[in-house]
C-alpha cells in the first residue's frame, strides 16, 4: 500500500519515487504485483532508467508466481518505444519457451501489439532469436511467423517489412532442418510481394538452392532422397506455364528415375517409387524448353516399359506357358505415361523417328496388352460401383475402387494417344490424386508480369539441423495403396 502511494504522489517530481517501485521486485508478493503495473505505467516518464526498468520487468516475467508473471508479460508491450522495441521483441520470443498455455497466449498477443507499432523493429527481435537463440525458441519463433504473418493488415506488412523477411529468411536457410524448410516456405510463399510471376521464380530458385541439384545424387542415403522430396513438394505449387519446373524435371529424369528402385527414405510406410513418380507426373505439365529432352524422353519410356509387360507366351494348346500373368501396377504406369505424354508433346516424332522398328513394335504389343487388361478392370469397377451414391461412396473400400477408376480411366485415354499414328499428344486428364478444377490456376497467372527476378544467393546445401526431423506423410493414400493389381482372368 505505501509502495502504490509513495509512487501515486510523488512519481513526477521524484526518480527515487520510481526507483523504489523498481526496487519492488525484490520484495514479496504484494509488491511484485504492484511493481508489474507501476513499472510499465510510468516507464516513459524516466527514460535514464529505462535499462533498468526493463530488466526490472523482466525478472518478473521470470518470477516463481504465475500471476506474476503474466501481469508482467501482459504489461510488456508498454516498454516498446524507440529503441528499445527490439530488445522487447527479443525479450517475448524468448518467453515464446512458456509451458504454460495463457502465459504462451499472453506472448502471443504482445508480440503481435508491438508488430503493428513497428513491424521491422518486431521482426529484427524475431530474427535475432531464429538467428542464435535455443532451439525451443527458434522453433516457436518460426511457427509464430508462419502462423501470425497472414494475420497482419497490409498498412502491416508493407513492401519494406516483406523484403526484409526475404532478407532474413535467406539467412536462416543457410542451416535449417525439414520441418522449419517447410514453415519458412509458407512464410515465404504467403508474402503478397512474391505473388507476382518473379516473384515466384525467386522462391523457385530458393528452393532449388535447398535441393542442391548440382550435387551427385545418393539413392541409398535416405537424407539425400529425403531432402529432394521436401524440397520439391515446396516447388511443386509455385510452377505455371510462367514459371517453369524444367531444373527438376531434368534432375529426376536423369537422376531419381534410373535409381528408382534403390531409393530409400526415412519415412516408414512411404511408397518412395510412387511418390517420385508421383511428385514427376505434377512436375511434367509445366517443363519448358530441356536441353537433353530426347535422352530424359528415352530414360521415362525406358521406365515405363519396366511398368508394362510383354503378354505371356501361349502354349501350343492356347494357354499360358508360364505360371502366372504379370500384375499390372496402374497407379505407376499413370505417372509414367502421363509424364511422358506431357514430354513428349515437346518431342512428338520421338516414338516414330527416334525408336527403331523392332522397339517400337515391342512398345505397341505392350500398350495393347496392358489396354487388354485396363478394360477389364474398368468394367469390374464400374460394376462394382454402379448404383452406389452418398454414404455407400464414403466407406474406404469404394474409396480405393472410385479413384482406382480415376487412374484406369487415365491410363486408357493416355494409351490411346500413343496409339495414333503418329501419336497424339492432345489428350487432357487429371491426375488421380488431383482434385478437378473449373479454372486452372496456372491459366489465371499466365497474365501475370513475366520480368525476373536475379536469383538469390548461394545457400549451403540445406536442410540440415539433423537433430529436429519432419515426418512428412505420404500424399495419395488411395493411389499408394493401389500399386499393384492382377485382373485374374481377363486372358
Amino acid at each position: 500500500g505505501l509502495l502504490c502511494l509513495h509512487a501515486l504522489c510523488f512519481l513526477f517530481q521524484h526518480k527515487d519515487a520510481y526507483q523504489a517501485i523498481l526496487d519492488g521486485v525484490k520484495g514479496g508478493a504484494k509488491e511484485k504485483r504492484l511493481a508489474a503495473q507501476f513499472i510499465p505505467k510510468f516507464f516513459k516518464h524516466f527514460p535514464e532508467l529505462a535499462d533498468s526498468a526493463i530488466n526490472a520487468q523482466l525478472d518478473l516475467c521470470e518470477d516463481e508466481d504465475v500471476s506474476i508473471r503474466r501481469q508482467a508479460i501482459k504489461e510488456l508491450p508498454q516498454f516498446a518505444t524507440g529503441d528499445n522495441l527490439p530488445r522487447v521483441a527479443d525479450i517475448l520470443t524468448q518467453l515464446l519457451q512458456s509451458d504454460d498455455s495463457a502465459e504462451f497466449n499472453l506472448v502471443n498477443n504482445a508480440l503481435l501489439s508491438i508488430f503493428k507499432m513497428d513491424a521491422k523493429g518486431t521482426l529484427g527481435g524475431l530474427f535475432s532469436q531464429i538467428l542464435q537463440g535455443e532451439d525451443i525458441v527458434r522453433e516457436r519463433a518460426i511457427k509464430f511467423l508462419s502462423t501470425k504473418l497472414k494475420t497482419l493488415p497490409e498498412e502491416v506488412m508493407t513492401k519494406e517489412v516483406e523484403e526484409f523477411i526475404l532478407t532474413e529468411s535467406k539467412k536462416v536457410l543457410e542451416d535449417v532442418t525439414g520441418e522449419e524448410f517447410v514453415l519458412l516456405m509458407k512464410i515465404l510463399s504467403g508474402l503478397k510481394s512474391l505473388q507476382t510471376v518473379s516473384g515466384r521464380q525467386q522462391l523457385v530458385e530458393l528452393v532449388a538452392e535447398q535441393a542442391d541439384l548440382e550435387q551427385t545424387f545418393n539413392p541409398s542415403d535416405p537424407d539425400c532422397v529425403d531432402r529432394l522430396l521436401q524440397c520439391t513438394r515446396q516447388a511443386v505449387p509455385l510452377f505455371s506455364k510462367n514459371v517453369h519446373s524444367t531444373k527438376f524435371v531434368t534432375y529426376f529424369c536423369e537422376h531419381a528415375l534410373p535409381n528408382l528402385s534403390s531409393l530409400t527414405t526415412p519415412v516408414e510406410g512411404l511408397d518412395i517409387q510412387l511418390e517420385v513418380l508421383k511428385l514427376l507426373a505434377e512436375m511434367s505439365s509445366f517443363c519448358g524448353d530441356m536441353e537433353k529432352l530426347e535422352s530424359n524422353l528415352k530414360k521415362l519410356f525406358d521406365k515405363l516399359l519396366e511398368y508394362m509387360p510383354l503378354p505371356p507366351e501361349e502354349a501350343e494348346n492356347g494357354e499360358n506357358a508360364g505360371s502366372e500373368e504379370p500384375k499390372l501396377q496402374f497407379s505407376y504406369v499413370e505417372c509414367l505415361l502421363y509424364s511422358f505424354h506431357q514430354l513428349g508433346r515437346k518431342l512428338p516424332d520421338f516414338l516414330t523417328a527416334k525408336l527403331n522398328a523392332e522397339k517400337l513394335k515391342d512398345f505397341k504389343i505392350r500398350l495393347q496388352y496392358f489396354a487388354r487388361g485396363l478394360q477389364v478392370y474398368i468394367r469390374q469397377l464400374r460394376l462394382a460401383l454402379q448404383g452406389k451414391t452418398g454414404e455407400a461412396l464414403k466407406t474406404e473400400e469404394n474409396k480405393i475402387k472410385v479413384v482406382a477408376l480415376k487412374i484406369t480411366n487415365n491410363i486408357n485415354v493416355l494409351i490411346k494417344d500413343l496409339f495414333h499414328i503418329p501419336p497424339s499428344y492432345k489428350s487432357t486428364v487429371t491426375l488421380s490424386w488431383k482434385p478437378v478444377q473449373k479454372a486452372d490456376a496456372s491459366q489465371k497467372r499466365a497474365s501475370e508480369d513475366t520480368t525476373s527476378s536475379s536469383p538469390p544467393k548461394k545457400a549451403s546445401a540445406g536442410p540440415k539441423r539433423d537433430a529436429r526431423q519432419i515426418y512428412n506423410p505420404p500424399s495419395g493414400k488411395y493411389s499408394s495403396n493401389l500399386g499393384s493389381f492382377s485382373y485374374g482372368e481377363s486372358g
